[in-house]
């Protein structure tokens, strides 16, 4: 069953109510008999991590692609290691040229 907040005008406590779907909503304070009204709160469900929706759920790629099938965070990763890798041989190439 749901938890619903309720925020009394009269005396201003809070109250957190377990109620089921049909049920009808809280119109009175249970301490003080004030009017409340139905809160609007967070939610304690939070997704966390790293494109659990990529790696789990969405769709392959098309076109034999190799990177489609691997971790979005691994491909990356690699991406930028080629990068370095490149980067690192342009550097030496310029030192040797102007060594020379």
């Amino acid at each position: 069953m749901p938890i619903y907040e309720y925020g009394c005008a009269k005396c201003g406590k809070t109250h957190e109510i377990m109620q089921k779907f049909s049920d009808v909503p809280l119109a009175v304070c249970p301490d003080c008999g004030g009017e409340v009204k139905k809160l609007i709160s967070n939610t304690s469900f939070v997704l966390k991590g790293t494109g659990w929706y990529a790696t789990d759920y969405a769709s392959p790629k098309k076109g034999g692609d190799k990177k489609s099938s691997e971790n979005p965070a691994e491909a990356k990763t690699e991406d930028k290691k080629t990068e370095e890798k490149a980067e690192v041989k342009a550097e030496t190439k310029k030192e040797e040229v102007a060594a020379k």
